[in-house]
């Protein structure tokens, strides 16, 4: 069934009621106790047992060097790299020209990582990429209701995303004239949905009010620093003005440190959070947290991983990476968006999670955006901006 799509600005939830009061003092997870509970959703998912889970996400997690030298190896002829989770779980490198299907299994540690070659792309993610940079006004004219744009590294495929209430010609009919256009394979996806902005420990609740005094909540993601003074992370379209509200009750008021959200960004900085240790909480009724022990950069991030969020609107849930290169719609950036947002597949998120850390484990992947809203409050996908795109003089605290 057709999805609806319509896009606006507003990001935020509106605060109705004040956050109901719980216990402090959440259990502490260690980097193997987080990938097991990470590991149970993804048994739920597949449809394997908690052992197989296991093992898979012991080999999403050391295959990240093998799929980086791999990327090396093979950057002139190479459209995309993903995770396929079945049949089996194995990595799989999409490349341009003739190639037979190629089966390897490489050395990481005391791990086998399955990898497969295949061929037959038009295009390479590079040429994709460009082609989004150069044509993107050109997409937009052909495709009345556009709403963002990104690389499939599955296929290969430039992904146009249209509002199906705009559509007015046969899919086929505006996949040739946009491959025409720019000279690489272009998908068109249409849907029916609500692209939207999602709108002191990481994971956890801060509110504020808007200029027009309407007061609205958000997520905090994770606890950073600029040598000087720690601070708290949330999105940069959440109120400047923002007070932390504890698992316990706790209420306390955020100082602004400054906000970056625009084409590659949405973030923005509050310290006065007190001498706390690098957690975030992973559970919608936050009794359970995390340290951060580690983080992995957009470029070592593939579509297929598994990753998990904790918004305070939707809670805790883990899914697959779609895109890892994507472009929102250009007013959700204060102007054309970038193709550096990373999209990861619902249905688990809400107005409300914005700011919201994305994780595997105690890895720290990113900070929520947005997300395409469905009818019902479901989401098609949200997107996060990558950790790589924190402001220049703060970074993650880790915990050692």
């Amino acid at each position: 069934m057709a999805m609806r799509l319509i896009f606006a600005v507003a990001s935020l939830v509106a605060v109705l009621a004040p956050a109901p009061a719980r216990a402090a003092d959440p259990v502490r997870q260690g980097p193997g106790e987080a990938l097991t509970a990470d590991a149970r959703s993804y048994a739920s998912a597949m449809g394997v047992g908690q052992e197989e889970a296991d093992r898979r996400l012991r080999l999403q997690e050391a295959s990240v060097a093998i799929t980086e030298r791999l990327r090396r190896d093979y950057r002139e002829r190479l459209a995309g790299i993903s995770i396929e989770h079945s049949p089996e779980w194995k990595v799989v490198l999409l490349l341009t020209g003739e190639q037979a299907p190629v089966r390897l299994l490489l050395s990481a540690g005391e791990m086998k990582v399955p990898v497969e070659l295949r061929g037959g792309a038009a295009a390479t993610r590079t040429q994709v990429l460009a082609a989004i940079d150069r044509y993107r006004s050109e997409i937009a004219a052909a495709v009345p209701g556009t709403r963002g744009m990104g690389h499939d590294p599955r296929t290969g495929e430039l992904v146009v995303i249209q509002r199906l209430s705009a559509a007015d010609r046969p899919v086929a009919e505006v996949e040739a004239e946009l491959s025409r256009i720019t000279g690489v394979p272009v998908r068109l996806r249409r849907m029916q949905a609500t692209f939207e902005n999602a709108g002191a420990a990481g994971g956890s609740r801060v509110e504020g009010a808007d200029a027009g005094g309407r007061r609205w909540f958000c997520t905090t993601g994770f606890l950073v620093t600029n040598g000087m003074q720690e601070g708290i992370t949330t999105a940069a379209h959440c109120p400047d003005g923002l007070t932390y509200r504890g698992p316990d009750g706790e209420e306390r008021l955020l100082k602004f440190a400054g906000g970056w959200g625009t084409a590659y960004r949405d973030v923005q900085i509050h310290t006065g959070v007190g001498s706390a240790p690098p957690l975030f909480f992973v559970d919608q009724d936050r009794t359970v947290a995390r340290p951060v022990t580690t983080w992995m950069t957009r470029p070592m991030t593939r579509a297929g991983d598994w990753v998990c969020k904790r918004g305070e609107a939707s809670g805790a849930s883990c899914s697959t990476v779609e895109m890892t290169d994507f472009a929102p719609p250009g007013e959700l950036c204060g102007g054309l968006c970038s193709t550096s947002w990373v999209t990861v597949k619902g249905p688990q998120c809400r107005r409300g999670d914005s700011g919201a850390p994305v994780f595997i484990g105690t890895t720290a992947l990113g900070v929520l955006k947005g997300g395409a809203f469905l009818k019902g409050d479901d989401c098609a996908f949200y997107y996060y901006m990558s950790v790589d795109y924190l402001p220049e003089d703060w970074r993650l605290v880790v915990s050692r």
